[in-house]
C-alpha cells in the first residue's frame, strides 16, 4: 500500500473510496457472520428442544407400551378346588368323560376339597449300570443326617424320583439342584418334571444321565440343596443334604 500511494497520488481519492467500500464490505460481511452465527444458535437450541421433544415422545411411547401390556395380559378367574370344577358339569356326560379323560387315573371319591395341590416327595433312587440301586427315602423335614450317600468318581448314573399328588393338579412341576463344595458352588441344575393330577398311586420321574467327575480334586465331600416348586414357585420340599465322590461306591 505505501509502495502504490508514492507512486500514484493521484489515485489517493479513489483509494479511499475504494477503501470506504472495501470496509462496508468488510463490515456487511461481517453483519452476515455474525446473522449467520445467530442463526447457528437457534438452529442448535431447535435440535436440543426437538431431542427433547422426541426423547419425551418416547418416553410417552413406552408408557403406552407398558400399559398396553397390561392391558394385554390374561387374568384369570377365581381358581376353584378340583371337586368343585367336576361337581360343575356332572350333568354333562358328553364333558364329565373329557375331564375324565383329560386327568387320567384320578380317584374321583377321594378328590380334596381344599384349592392348593400336595405334594410329597417319598424317595430319591441312584440307579447305575452294573450295580444294585441306592434308594433313599427322603426326611418330612428335608435334612437327611450325615452323609446321604456316596458316588463312584467317573461313574455313569441316574436319580430316579417317586412322589404323590393329591387334592389338585400341581402345574409346571420342576426340580432344581445346587452342588457346593467347600463353599463354592461347582453346579447347578433344574428340570421340568410336569403336570400331574391327583392320584392314589405314587408317579416317578426319571432324570437324565449323569457322570460324577473324576480325580484328586474331585473327590471329598460336597453340599447340596433340592427344591421342588411349581409354575407359581410355590415349594413344596427343600433338600439340604451332603454327599461324597470317592474312588469306590460305599459298601451296601
Amino acid at each position: 500500500m505505501s509502495l502504490a500511494v508514492g507512486a500514484v497520488p493521484s489515485s489517493t481519492t479513489n483509494m479511499e473510496l475504494n477503501g470506504n467500500k472495501n470496509e462496508g464490505a468488510e463490515e456487511n460481511a461481517g453483519n452476515l457472520e455474525t446473522e449467520k452465527s445467530h442463526h447457528e444458535v437457534g438452529d442448535g437450541s431447535s435440535d436440543k428442544y426437538g431431542r427433547q421433544m422426541s426423547e419425551n415422545s418416547m418416553d410417552a411411547t413406552d408408557h403406552e407400551d407398558e400399559d398396553d401390556e397390561e392391558g394385554n395380559k390374561i387374568h384369570l378367574g377365581p381358581q376353584c378346588t378340583l371337586k368343585e370344577q367336576l361337581e360343575k358339569d356332572k350333568d354333562d356326560e358328553s364333558l364329565r368323560k373329557w375331564k375324565e379323560q383329560l386327568l387320567g387315573t384320578v380317584d374321583f371319591e377321594n378328590v380334596g376339597e381344599t384349592l392348593e395341590p400336595e405334594v410329597k416327595i417319598l424317595s430319591l433312587s441312584i440307579i447305575s449300570p452294573g450295580r444294585p440301586d441306592i434308594v433313599l427315602s427322603v426326611p418330612e423335614d428335608g435334612n437327611p443326617k450325615g452323609t446321604w450317600f456316596t458316588l463312584k468318581e467317573g461313574s455313569h448314573y441316574n436319580l430316579m424320583f417317586s412322589f404323590q399328588v393329591s387334592n389338585n393338579i400341581v402345574s409346571g412341576l420342576k426340580y432344581t439342584n445346587t452342588v457346593w463344595k467347600t463353599g463354592v458352588r461347582v453346579d447347578s441344575s433344574k428340570e421340568m418334571l410336569g403336570t400331574f393330577s391327583p392320584q392314589p398311586e405314587a408317579y416317578t420321574h426319571l432324570m437324565p444321565e449323569e457322570t460324577t467327575p473324576s480325580g484328586m480334586f474331585a473327590r471329598g465331600s460336597y453340599s447340596a440343596r433340592s427344591k421342588f416348586l411349581d409354575d407359581d414357585d410355590k415349594c413344596y420340599l427343600e433338600i439340604n443334604y451332603t454327599f461324597d465322590i470317592r474312588k469306590e461306591w460305599a459298601a451296601t
